[in-house]
């Protein structure tokens, strides 16, 4: 089984692969609604992870914050200037020392190693929600969804604790991929937390299904083994921004 999070570099392969199908899915209709994405059209969606991109690019640049603009609208064809934003991000980061320091949220490692592996993240998540514009559905590399889950229950859920969002959980529960192999136990803390404990509930799925899961971008329920409440009661709450 390969141990996650990956090497830093490795992750570029996958952030290519990622922003190129993104760049591919971008042109049509850009006023197609995207699900679970509240209001947003495809153009609003396109807009952002590309200004995300932009905005990564110089925080890995120059190791220090910049101002958020992930709304500001650019000028000519949505798809070109989405391409150009993933080049200046790829581009960044090859040119970066992941061992360099560097501003990251949450109680991450400051170091640029984290927008190597969140960039992939943010990326895969708003390909599914690219494709879901159109009613199709994005497959995953079941290795990088695994990563995936494992970057929400380790970065992504201890921030709940500063934005105040319940994350309820009465005792521990156990989330395994099927297909890659992976498992995380997760133990009851505010907010909860990865750690070790008798699980009461194992939750099992394919890796891509259990991080759309996780980000809230489906309502199918996954296997569960064990107390389904307390399991369902946690897979229910917001773990991600």
């Amino acid at each position: 089984m390969t141990a996650l999070p990956l090497p830093p570099r490795d992750y570029l392969p996958h952030l290519r692969t990622l922003t190129g199908a993104f760049a591919a899915e971008a042109p049509g209709d850009l006023g197609n609604p995207v699900p679970y994405c509240g209001d947003w059209t495809k153009r609003d969606l396109v807009t952002h992870l590309g200004n995300v991109h932009r905005w990564a690019a110089g925080i890995v640049r120059t190791g220090e914050l910049s101002k958020q603009e992930f709304d500001v609208s650019p000028g000519g064809d949505l798809a070109s200037w989405y391409g150009e934003s993933a080049a200046e991000l790829l581009d960044a980061l090859e040119a970066a020392d992941p061992a360099d320091s560097c501003w990251v949220f949450g109680a991450a490692p400051k170091t640029k190693a984290f927008w190597f592996r969140r960039q992939v993240h943010e990326t895969a998540v708003h390909l599914v929600d690219l494709f879901g514009a159109r009613g199709r559905t994005a497959q995953l590399d079941p290795l990088i969804a695994a990563d995936g889950v494992h970057e929400v229950l380790g970065t992504m859920l201890p921030r709940v604790a500063r934005w105040k969002h319940e994350v309820p959980l009465a005792a521990p529960i156990t989330l395994r991929t099927t297909d890659t192999g992976h498992a995380w136990t997760v133990v009851p803390g505010e907010p909860p937390e990865l750690g070790e404990g008798e699980a009461v509930a194992t939750v099992a799925a394919p890796a891509r299904d259990l991080l759309v899961l996780l980000w809230n971008r489906t309502d199918t329920q996954p296997e569960i083994a064990g107390d389904a409440a307390v399991a369902k009661g946690f897979l229910a709450a917001r773990m991600t921004p």
